[in-house]
């Protein structure tokens, strides 16, 4: 929105300037893009986006730019979506649009505080979206993001939120710029990267450097006064292509005593060529950050009003701070700040942060400022100041729902508490180490970090004398009790809940008890405890109904639910699980509300009724969104259900799709390797050992353990999978020694590398002895890990026993048959694989026709899923049983319904008609019928198939 005149030319970058037009024009025609811009600092991104923002505002669109900022490890919310709201409000063009969206006013430091409404976070990310949507309806908008690797995570979050809704609003156009070389392995900013990319309508653009004859020309476009070729040379040498670098060699040609050779001293050798209030109220500035207010920079600086802008027209002259929107000044170049701010005495820079402290404090801005004042009082070493304020900065965060920054506020807060004296520290309820430790806690379980959550509360715990207070030491146990059953340490977890259940009596009846209560009894379960599990439920479920404790009471329904009766995948289960799901909704606790729906989800996937589990993950993930804990525990566990039900019902191109548009880390994406790997794709095995690092993760050992078992069963290697499952179960199994329920399906999966490698030996002459003692064994493992398990863990074991029986003896009709049957409750490709195995049984035993059928039937299931290593294997298999002179169709189904077409003379648009598939699909299926029959022209391709009979021809009217 505001007007900018350059004085830098643009220099090579047309194809870059190109390509962003090009974006512009297609918002302009109602086609929403985002670009990523990506490249070194100093390479030119900013100047490049400045033009586009020029000609864009030109070309009659709404312009509103927003920087990120660097502030250490202090994360300022929202920061530069609130400076894009903020140029909006002061334009008063955009009043009625912002009047109709008030939820955007939290972000200017208005509207109510909803922190406990679960709501708000979506509520406001849907206002924004909203009134950008509007504002791109009146006009075209862009929409410039500057320096996204500075972003705290709740603008990072607010991106994804608009950038993944599928499809950007009509006329609205995103260009978001970061530096490339800023971007460490486990920076922040570079998940978000990846999951972007994938969506569609988002593309990254590489800001590359400049070429030599580039820097050349811009050299020369530069230059005051002619500059040597020799000196234009160097220039370009040292430049290495970044357009900053070059800028500033080119300024600091003039000076007498030689260029400096380092870019920190080309900065300040400008610098210093300022006149010395002009250098002051640069070295004011730096600290202040990249973007600071005119009023706020003339009470830093204490300059008089003259002084100061005299100052700043000289820094502004000559290019090191510029003019912004809303009267404020920034550096150039964030490499000019950060230069200066470095080249500062402590002293220096301890005194300016202390001053900038004040006067914030003094302006009255809220906890809006608290960051900033946490911030600078930290650098200024006032550290009764800056915990102070660092306690109110996690307050705001979790207001605006920023669970990350609220985490990182409040570690701030307890670093500094034992440096602070007692009398200097803020007072109030809840203000004291443990109670801050245990709001750390939450806030890093709601950030999807359960190993820091653990941590903090071991912190708590350590920090919990022996003369505090029982309800909260009780309440620092049975919290760290739930954060070790998140991280699957089940025996510690179940002897601090014991500690926690212990410290407090049951009566009088109190809600701290009942919590406790709820958690051992989860605890205990999970150890194999039932019995003292379903005592303390009941027990803890009577007093909670007695003092109106809802969320526990649904807390404690939903593990009755799995401990009485039949468990969850009975109607019984399911109907308390509902009512459970009701009370915490009630009771707006939205963790056990989203329990309750994670439960009533695998109940219907464990019974094998796949589908009737989606509406409830869809159900559960939405309140996770609503939320903002779509990384927490039961959400993760919901995304990687969701695919796996996907998966499972074969529809693998949507699990893929579902996996891009929203990504989720680590296990939750196991069923695309369960894809990647059954396409035959490369890289899995990486992938899948990428699950087995540290920290230790259970679901990850879960997912890693099936794809390294599946994976060498599929190339042949007996041994390493029976390694890979035993070393598997091994590491999932509890402290008791029971083995988890995926044992089956590792177990089947190891027996069918040993069938093959015994059917081998047999097929050479050798005896197949040696595998019978690591058959029995795995056999035996099956069976006994199955017990009591659904149709899922049924149909595994029939699978089981089927290629026990094959490593035996061979292939046994009987037991393919029944694994088959066993898998028809719904998996499509484990179904087809069992089919497989069938047909080879039936041709071994002399039934070729039979067997035939079923390879057929696999083959079409293996050309659907586009599973190249089963179709091969099934397209062998009927070679090898069909005879010649009886020899099936080699094509598909479908290729079938196009050959009988194409013999009819149509065309590719007029079979894709008569189909009802597009022109272009017809081709394709053309092109595989003309492959398959060895033919190089469709007329030949028909001619063929009349000879093999593969067609009839048409009846003709005489009949």
């Amino acid at each position: 929105m505001s007007q900018r005149s350059f004085g830098t030319p643009l220099i090579g970058r047309d194809e870059e300037l190109l390509r962003l037009s090009g974006v512009l024009e297609r918002a302009r025609n109602g086609r929403g893009q985002a670009v990523l811009v990506a490249g070194d600092a100093g390479v030119g991104k900013t100047r490049l986006l400045d033009e586009v923002s020029a000609r864009a505002g030109d070309g009659g669109a709404t312009v509103v730019t927003g920087h990120c900022v660097d502030l250490g490890d202090v994360g300022l919310p929202y920061l530069p979506f609130t400076e894009i709201l903020g140029a909006l409000a002061g334009d008063e063009r955009f009043g009625g649009v912002l009047a109709a969206h008030p939820v955007v006013e939290r972000l200017l430091g208005a509207g109510s505080d909803s922190s406990r409404d679960a709501d708000a976070r979506l509520r406001l990310f849907e206002g924004v979206a909203g009134l950008f949507a509007e504002l791109a309806a009146a006009a075209p908008l862009l929409l410039v993001l500057e320096d996204l690797h500075w972003a705290d995570q709740s603008s990072r979050d607010l991106l994804r939120f608009l950038l993944s809704r599928g499809v950007l609003p009509r006329r609205l156009a995103v260009l978001a710029s970061y530096r490339a070389d800023d971007l460490h392995r486990r920076h922040p900013l570079r998940p978000l990267l990846a999951e972007l990319v994938r969506l569609p309508g988002v593309e990254r653009l590489e800001v590359r450097r400049l070429a030599d004859a580039e820097v050349a020309r811009l050299v020369r476009a530069l230059q005051e006064r002619p500059l040597s070729e020799a000196t234009v040379r160097d220039i370009v040498e040292r430049a290495e292509g970044n357009a900053f670098y070059t800028e500033e060699l080119v300024a600091a040609a003039d000076d007498a005593d030689g260029m400096p050779t380092g870019l920190a001293d080309l900065l300040l050798i400008r610098v210093e060529q300022l006149s010395e209030t002009a250098q002051q109220v640069l070295r004011t500035a730096a600290v202040a950050g990249r973007r600071v207010g005119h009023d706020l920079l003339r009470d830093a600086a204490g300059l008089p009003e003259e002084e100061l802008e005299s100052a700043l027209r000289e820094a502004v002259g000559r290019q090191l701070l510029v003019a912004g929107d809303g009267d404020t000044y920034a550096f150039r170049h964030a490499l000019a700040r950060e230069a200066v701010y470095g080249d500062l005495l402590p002293g220096q820079r301890s005194r300016l942060h202390g001053t900038y402290a004040r006067l914030l404090a003094a302006r009255g801005g809220g906890a809006e400022t608290a960051a900033e004042r946490a911030y600078h009082y930290r650098e200024s070493h006032d550290l009764p100041e800056a915990l102070a304020a660092s306690v109110e900065a996690a307050g705001h965060a979790r207001r605006v729902g920023a669970p990350a920054e609220e985490l990182r506020h409040l570690e701030a807060a307890l670093d500094l508490w034992p440096a602070v004296p007692c009398e200097a520290r803020p007072s109030g309820e809840g203000l004291d180490p443990v109670v801050l430790t245990l709001r750390a806690s939450a806030a890093a379980v709601h950030s999807g970090d359960a190993h820091r959550a653990v941590s903090l509360t071991r912190a708590a715990l350590a920090g919990t004398g022996q003369d505090a207070d029982p309800e909260l030491a009780a309440r620092v146990r049975y919290t760290l009790a739930g954060n070790l059953i998140t991280v699957d340490n089940l025996a510690a977890a179940f002897a601090y809940s014991s500690e926690a259940l212990a410290m407090i009596p049951a009566e009088p009846p109190s809600r701290t008890w009942v919590w406790a209560a709820a958690t051992h009894v989860m605890a205990a379960r999970q150890i194999g405890d039932d019995d003292t599990a379903l005592r303390v439920a009941r027990q803890a479920l009577a007093v909670a109904e007695r003092i109106g404790a809802t969320a526990a009471r649904a807390d404690l329904l939903i593990s009755l639910a799995r401990l009485e009766g039949g468990g969850r995948r009975t109607l019984e289960g399911r109907e308390r699980l509902r009512e459970a799901r009701e009370l915490a909704r009630e009771a707006g606790d939205t963790p056990v509300e989203m329990r309750a729906l994670f439960s009533l989800a695998i109940g219907c996937f464990e019974s094998g009724e796949l589908r009737e589990c989606l509406p409830w993950i869809t159900e559960g993930l939405d309140r996770a969104r609503r939320s903002g804990l779509l990384s927490s525990p039961y959400a993760l566990e919901m995304r990687y259900l969701r695919l796996l039900v996907l998966f499972t019902l074969g529809q693998w191109d949507e699990c893929v799709r579902v996996a891009r548009a929203d990504p989720a880390p680590g296990f939750a994406e196991g069923p695309v390797l369960y894809i990647a790997l059954a396409r035959g794709e490369p890289e899995v095995v990486e992938r899948a050992k990428a699950l087995l690092g540290e920290p230790f993760d259970w679901m990850g050992t879960f997912v890693g353990g099936i794809v390294l078992t599946d994976a060498a069963a599929l190339r042949g290697d007996p041994e390493e999978a029976v390694a890979r499952a035993r070393d598997t179960v091994a590491v999932l199994s509890d402290e008791l020694g029971r083995a988890p329920h995926v044992t089956v399906r590792l177990a089947a999966l190891a027996l069918a590398a040993v069938a093959d490698g015994a059917a081998a030996e047999r097929r050479g002459g050798a005896s197949a002895d040696r595998w019978s003692a690591v058959a029995g064994e795995l056999v035996e493992l099956a069976r006994s890990s199955a017990a009591g398990q659904g149709p899922e863990g049924q149909a595994w074991l029939a699978r089981a026993e089927a290629e026990w029986t094959r490593a035996g003896s061979g292939p046994d009709t009987a037991t393919w048959e029944k694994a088959a049957a066993a898998f028809a409750y719904g998996d499509v490709y484990e179904a087809a694989r069992v089919r497989l195995r069938y047909a080879e049984a039936l041709a071994a035993d002399g039934r070729r026709t039979e067997a035939a059928e079923q390879a057929l039937a696999v083959r079409e299931t293996a050309a659907a899923l586009a599973a190249a290593p089963l179709l091969e294997r099934a397209e062998a298999l009927l070679r090898r049983s069909v005879p010649a002179e009886n020899s099936l169709s080699p094509l598909t189904a479908r290729e079938q319904d196009v050959l009988r077409l194409l013999a009819l003379g149509r065309s590719n648009r007029q079979i894709g008609e008569e189909l009802f598939i597009t022109g272009k699909t017809a081709s394709v299926h053309v092109s595989n019928i003309l492959a398959k029959l060895g033919a190089a022209s469709r007329t030949e391709a028909v001619a063929i198939a009349y000879r093999e009979r593969l067609i009839t021809p048409e009846p003709t009217a005489q009949g």
